[in-house]
Parts: C-alpha cells; sequence; structure tokens
C-alpha cells in the first residue's frame, strides 16, 4: 500500500465545496506553502466540536487555513474565541481577508509575535491548543502548552510523520529532533492519553486527563 495512494484517497474523501478553503489550498499548492489540508482539516472540526471547544489557541497559524477549521467549529458550538497567532503582519493581513469571507472574523483574534511566548501571555485555560510551529521548537513549548490546556482539554501537534524522517536513524537534524522529543515527551506523560493519527504529515492529538 502507498502512503501517497492513501492521501490521496483521504483527500477525496475530505472534499468541502467551500470556496474559499478551495482558494486557501490552491494558494497552497501554487506557493508550496504548508497547509493542513482538508483531511486534517475537517479532523479538527470533528475533534473541536466533540469537545465542545469554544477557545483555542493556535500557535503558528499561517494565512488561516487551519484557523477557517476551527472557527467552523467554534461557531457552531454556540461561538467562542479562536487565537490565531503568526510571525508577519502579511500573513496575519492575509487570514483577515479569508476569514472575513467566510464570516468568520468575530470568532478569532488576530495577533502578531512569537507563538509561545503570546501563548504563555494568554488568559486560559484552551479547550485545545493546536501547536503547529517550527519543529526545532516543539520541545520548549510542551510546558507552557500543557500549562494552559484545560483537564480534558486536546493538544493537537502537526508534523509528526515528518515525511518519514521522524523514525529515519540516519536523519538527526534539529527539527526532526523536535518532532521525536515532544513525541517523546507527550507519549511519556502520565497526565496525556495520545494517539497519532496518520493523516497527511501526522497529527498527535493528546487527550490532557489531569
Amino acid at each position: 500500500m502507498d502512503f501517497l495512494e492513501v492521501n490521496d484517497y483521504l483527500a477525496s474523501l475530505a472534499e468541502h465545496g467551500d470556496p474559499v478553503l478551495q482558494e486557501m489550498e490552491a494558494e497552497a499548492r501554487r506557493r508550496r506553502f504548508p497547509i493542513i489540508g482538508p483531511a486534517a482539516g475537517q479532523l479538527c472540526y470533528m475533534l473541536a466540536r466533540a469537545v465542545g471547544a469554544q477557545k483555542v489557541f493556535e500557535m503558528g497559524s499561517g494565512y488561516g487555513y487551519s484557523t477557517a477549521w476551527f472557527a467552523k467549529a467554534v461557531r457552531d458550538n454556540g461561538g467562542g474565541t479562536v487565537h490565531h497567532v503568526v510571525w508577519d503582519d502579511e500573513l496575519s493581513a492575509k487570514a483577515r481577508a479569508y476569514l472575513s469571507r467566510m464570516e468568520l472574523n468575530d470568532c478569532v483574534d488576530y495577533a502578531v509575535g512569537e507563538a509561545v511566548e503570546a501563548l504563555r501571555n494568554a488568559e486560559g485555560p484552551f479547550d485545545i491548543v493546536f501547536n503547529d510551529i517550527n519543529k526545532d521548537g516543539y520541545p520548549a513549548s510542551y510546558k507552557v502548552l500543557k500549562e494552559k490546556l484545560r483537564p480534558g482539554g486536546l493538544a493537537i501537534v502537526d508534523n509528526m510523520l515528518w515525511r518519514g524522517r521522524a523514525w529515519d536513524e540516519n536523519v538527526n537534524d534539529d527539527m526532526t529532533r523536535g518532532v521525536r522529543e515532544i513525541t517523546r515527551l507527550l507519549y511519556s506523560d502520565p497526565d496525556f492519553a495520545c494517539s497519532l493519527i496518520p493523516i497527511r504529515d501526522g497529527l498527535i492529538v493528546g487527550w490532557k486527563t489531569l
């Protein structure tokens, strides 16, 4: 079984018909910009609905693709706030424009800055913390992520397959070590129950039990 074929099949099942999301996906393909894609987006939507999320914090939000899925869930849960944090003014403005067209801006708070520090200073706790920062920064983000997550909340961490490098013993760069270390931290923490879901580049979902 070919992994790329599986991913293509999952993507075909996740067709959503939303023209703005489709435009964002096309931009990602054109610019080779990393987004979570429709299959992972629908998973994030489902998880957010399942826990009744009304407070979501995104660490590393790009131009708002994952934000849109979380914002849809928060809206459908009755309202709340998704914190969109990105390092670049242009990306933040682009996210505002896209989400405005989707009529989701009422439940999104936009900030430009360093994501871990923004989470540290945010008023929690949060129902979901989504982590998609630079992978070499994953281990240092773990403590604040855990502190800001409510009991029963979800940590969702992207790129946990890392295109096969996560388990390749011949690869040992800083990014790969970051992916391995946050995986170890989550799976070894007795306060989390975790599963790695192999959609796209892999998402670890950690349920904070305490």
